[in-house]
């Protein structure tokens, strides 16, 4: 293919994937010009006091009407340990450590006070809402019953309904992040869906297109220096 021919195919190139150049470009910048554990919300995360008991654990018998869980694990929790049972289709209980007590469900007030012992900034809470397992907002993206807390900096803390377990804190900080990757890999819907047709086809077409100008560097290089030489063999131009 001669060079005025791949020239011209390497700008068609260019014009059909300029903007997700761009985009990709842009959004994968400010990615990683962000601290990523100042983007999870670290820095606004208060700890609960170190787990201590005083006699060995022992997890608590279960209620008649449940089977053996999957697996269980000791929490510490701002109102002291915990044990979290997980049993079949992700249900999930807790019973406090100490007396081994089976706990109901998290309510809204609790929800609101747990949330307001994670959140470090002195924030108010401005709003309460319940999320289903099988509905869970686009800022969370776990299939877990859950209490979102949002204050009024924007920034929303994540409640286990079932648990009380913190399941994540997220702040406008986040959700910048989270929009410049829905950018990155062009799924503004779910920003999970990473080998979808469009992502793949543009990136092929900018990979061609980058293995087209790397064809036409070394055959500009040449008519490049066949031009100096020209111009070096006229003869200088009478004054």
């Amino acid at each position: 293919m001669t060079l005025p021919s791949l020239h011209r195919l390497h700008i068609w190139l260019a014009w059909l994937v300029g903007v997700p150049l761009l985009l990709w470009t842009v959004s994968g910048l400010w990615m990683v010009a962000r601290p990523l554990d100042e983007v999870r919300g670290a820095h606004l995360k208060a700890e609960p006091p170190a787990l201590t008991l005083s006699t060995p654990p022992v997890f608590p018998a279960l209620p008649t009407d449940h089977g053996d869980p999957q697996s269980v694990r000791l929490e510490q929790q701002w109102d002291g340990p915990v044990w979290i049972a997980v049993f079949d289709h992700g249900h999930e209980m807790r019973a406090a450590a100490a007396d081994r007590r089976w706990l109901p469900k998290v309510a809204e007030g609790d929800a609101r006070r747990i949330a307001n012992r994670w959140y470090k900034p002195d924030v108010a809470i401005v709003s309460a809402q319940h999320y289903p397992a099988n509905a869970p907002p686009l800022d969370l993206r776990r299939e877990r019953p859950s209490w979102g807390i949002t204050f009024a900096d924007g920034a929303c803390v994540y409640i286990d309904a079932d648990t009380a377990s913190l399941l994540a804190i997220r702040s406008n900080q986040w959700r910048v992040f989270d929009f410049m990757w829905g950018l990155h890999i062009m799924d503004l819907e779910t920003r999970e869906n990473s080998s979808h047709p469009i992502l793949i086809v543009f990136a092929a077409i900018a990979a061609f297109s980058v293995l087209v100008g790397l064809l036409m560097l070394p055959k500009t290089l040449r008519r490049r220096k066949q031009r100096n030489r020209l111009r070096e063999q006229r003869p200088p131009h009478p004054r």
